[in-house]
């Protein structure tokens, strides 16, 4: 199958067609099996072809495929608005807009804290990563590839060092930073949202230290700025929890959704105080396929799987298997580069790196390709590309799970 017709710009991870999938396996063109520890990039914690899912598009697509809710108003739309405002764990009354995308729900949410505070600057963080469209690029805490040669970007965007149990940042360290910031480059009033991922998906699921969380918090609180979670791949019981900034002890003014928000189906959405979504004039949101009945039925699916009950008890079954093998292997030396373990809950990442701590860049590539061929795809993250990110469907059976985790080990140990 040619591939001379799609942009050479596209990075692919997997050399390989895919054909099918079910919940947590997916075969390619040849009939391969693999077991899938990528999930779309978090796509799919209800795992591939979900038959709750499955059945609502079906049966949704026989009513109506698509109306621009903003032309006139369709049913699923407001179903899952109401259903997925009463989703979202805070205390202040909520409301939102749904977006074709994540990214597209950040760039909404830029537009949003500038309507509402009459201020235009950003503070982002080291290793964010919160889309690939102009003004999302800005907010990405690394140039390559995403900022090299498209020139200026919108702004103006500030970022500061993520404090992370995870990459050895402390709590002191952020708050220096940002009291440099302030001193230096930018005056706070100027200041109109902070932006920052619970955990960090791209960066490493490198997990905010709570302390820093609680202490942002109080900032923004007393300087009148808004704070911004974006949930987008942490979001969705992904950590055990409905959404990972509730282990923080905070509540945002503004959460970004996406990825697993609707099973596959293209959708995303932006949530938060109801003052601020309602402080655009009319036509300031909106959007033609934002909201499409399809992706509106897949989602309201998703949220009926999406107890507290099923979260807890498919994040603790993840959780458990993935760091009692990490503790065996570590305990064992199995591998010279095995590094730490990253994140919270089920969503991991293992570092790989060499004897004096530096990234192991060129192991990671070759265990994508070793365990590839053994039947388990695999994600990279990290600055270096050095930490693989666990993202299997919250539903897997545990006999898959194990025997990915059995693939995974034979290919650390063959590391060279």
């Amino acid at each position: 199958m040619s591939r001379e017709t799609i942009s050479q710009s596209i990075s692919i991870v997997h050399p390989i067609s895919l054909s099918h999938g079910k919940n947590a396996e997916v075969w390619d063109t040849t009939g391969k099996r693999y077991i899938d520890f990528v999930g779309g990039i978090g796509v799919l914690n209800l795992g591939h072809c979900h038959p709750r899912v499955v059945e609502a598009i079906r049966e949704q697509a026989t009513k109506l495929t698509h109306y621009a809710f903003n032309a006139a108003p369709h049913a699923p739309y407001i179903e899952l608005m109401d259903r997925l405002t009463a989703f979202i764990p805070v205390d202040y009354p909520v409301s939102g807009m749904l977006t074709n995308s994540g990214a597209e729900a950040a760039e909404n949410a830029l537009k949003i804290v500038r309507g509402a505070t009459g201020r235009t600057a950003v503070i982002a963080f080291d290793g964010a990563f919160h889309g690939r469209t102009l003004a999302t690029l800005n907010l990405n805490g690394k140039v390559a590839p995403y900022k090299q040669k498209v020139g200026v970007l919108p702004g103006p965007v500030f970022h500061l060092p993520f404090p992370s149990r995870d990459n050895g940042v402390t709590c002191g360290e952020a708050l220096k930073a940002m009291d440099r910031l302030f001193s230096v480059e930018i005056d706070v009033d100027d200041v109109a949202c902070f932006i920052i991922e619970p955990v960090q998906g791209e960066g490493g699921f490198l997990t905010l230290d709570m302390e820093f969380a609680q202490a942002l918090r109080r900032f923004c609180d007393e300087k009148n700025i808004l704070l911004i979670a974006d949930e987008i791949q942490s979001g969705f019981g992904r950590t055990g929890q409905r959404f990972a900034f509730s282990r923080l002890g905070i509540e945002p003014d503004l959460i970004l959704l996406g990825k697993s928000i609707a099973g596959g189906v293209p959708l995303g959405a932006v949530v938060g105080r109801k003052t601020l979504l309602d402080n655009l004039p009319k036509g300031g949101l909106g959007g033609t396929y934002s909201g499409n009945p399809i992706a509106c039925a897949a989602a309201l699916a998703i949220l009926d799987e999406m107890t507290d009950e099923h979260l807890k008890s498919w994040g603790t079954q993840q959780e458990e298997a993935i760091v009692s093998r990490y503790e065996s292997w570590h305990s064992k030396k199995l591998s010279p580069y095995l590094g730490r373990l990253t994140g919270v809950g089920a969503m991991r990442g293992i570092e790989l790196a060499n004897a004096d701590g530096s990234p192991a860049s060129q192991q990671l590539t070759q265990l994508l390709a070793l365990a590839r061929e053994a039947g388990l795809l695999l994600m990279p993250s990290g600055k270096s590309r050095h930490i693989i990110r666990l993202l299997a469907p919250l539903t897997i059976e545990a006999a898959v799970l194990e025997e990915g985790l059995d693939i995974l080990e034979g290919c650390l140990a063959k590391l060279a």
